[in-house]
């Protein structure tokens, strides 16, 4: 198997810029029944620093999911040129892919995914790759997330949700973005810190992807 940076990596059956300025809405649909065809700004958290002090961020990404007519495999593309995500990250979304699709019974056969990071930003960790891969099979179920949602954590190979670390920095960086739902895991990563839910926000522990898909579209994920 092959990467390449703003090319396809491309996965057998066996095994755009458009960058938003606001937080999603409405996926965009294309009126031709093949390919299907749609783009979606989705919302990221995340923790850097500043003057040496950690600080949550949000990062809005763009995601381009189109449904082919063939069957030779996934084609997921990480645009180059702006921003981008580590090797890491890299692996996580692609390994997330694959478990929400199969938690979700789908095929990822004939999907084509790409992945766009604003300029200037590189995005490390495995943390993104619940709300990416989820974000996917929302695409694919044409079920898209309501604007102020958001999910943070992993996807592990069991299919749960896995923790992650930061929680009280990205908290408050979804309140700062007026997010009014934070999906998070229910279980704690280890050192964490104790946090606090902002007035008016909801945050919503839990430990499988269909509770998580749940939260974020009020669907089932089957």
């Amino acid at each position: 198997m092959r990467v390449k940076r703003n090319a396809f990596l491309i996965i057998p059956a066996m095994t755009a810029w458009l960058l938003a300025s606001s937080l999603p809405g409405q996926a965009t649909v294309s009126h031709d029944p093949v390919p299907l065809h749609r783009v979606q700004a989705i919302p990221i958290l995340g923790v850097t620093l500043s003057n040496k002090q950690p600080v949550g961020t949000l990062t809005v990404l763009e995601l381009s999911f189109q449904q082919r007519a063939d069957k030779t495999g996934l084609m997921l593309t990480f645009l180059s040129g702006g921003g981008r995500l580590s090797p890491k990250a890299e692996t996580s979304v692609q390994q997330a892919i694959y478990r929400a699709a199969r938690e979700a019974g789908l095929s990822t056969d004939s999907w084509t995914v790409t992945l766009s990071v604003p300029p200037g930003v590189t995005v490390y960790g495995d943390s993104l790759s619940a709300m990416v891969g989820l974000s996917v099979i929302a695409c694919a179920k044409g079920e898209p997330i309501p604007m102020d949602r958001i999910v943070t954590g992993g996807i592990a190979p069991d299919g749960h949700i896995s923790p992650v670390g930061g929680l009280a920095y990205k908290i408050a960086a979804a309140d700062r973005a007026q997010i009014r739902r934070v999906i998070v895991p229910d279980e704690p990563a280890a050192g964490e810190s104790d946090w606090q839910t902002p007035f008016l926000m909801q945050v919503s522990p839990v430990h499988s992807l269909a509770q998580a898909y749940f939260a974020l579209t009020d669907h089932e994920l089957r």
